[in-house]
């Protein structure tokens, strides 16, 4: 069973070097992420890991929309099944992070 984390615990793991992945669609991506996170949509785990995960000892983190979001536990039993080691789940997402009011980045979309 993947680890699921807090937000506390995905700061500190964030400043050591975690490497965080979003698991929603890319309209969702686009319009805001969590700083420095890649973009993994759920559904393709399997073609973009090895590209975007080329060290299956890292410190992945994956979140998706909130805690009622499934999208990031199936991209996190994916990268598990897939041999990945040291996957966890910020189960709060998007959701959570905002309501702190902490950082976000978003990509600009040019008319």
């Amino acid at each position: 069973m993947t680890q699921v984390i807090t937000r506390e615990s995905l700061q500190s793991r964030m400043q050591h070097g975690a490497i965080l992945v979003e698991a929603l669609p890319e309209k969702y991506y686009r319009d805001w992420h969590l700083p420095g996170a890649l973009h993994m949509p759920h559904d393709q785990v399997r073609q973009l890991a090895s590209a975007l995960l080329p060290d299956k000892d890292a410190d992945i983190v994956v979140y998706c929309a909130s805690d009622t979001c499934q999208n990031s536990h199936i991209a996190a039993n994916l990268l598990g099944s897939m041999g990945y080691t040291r996957v966890s789940v910020y189960a709060g997402g998007k959701k959570d992070w905002s309501e702190a009011k902490l950082r976000v980045e978003s990509i600009a979309v040019t008319p």
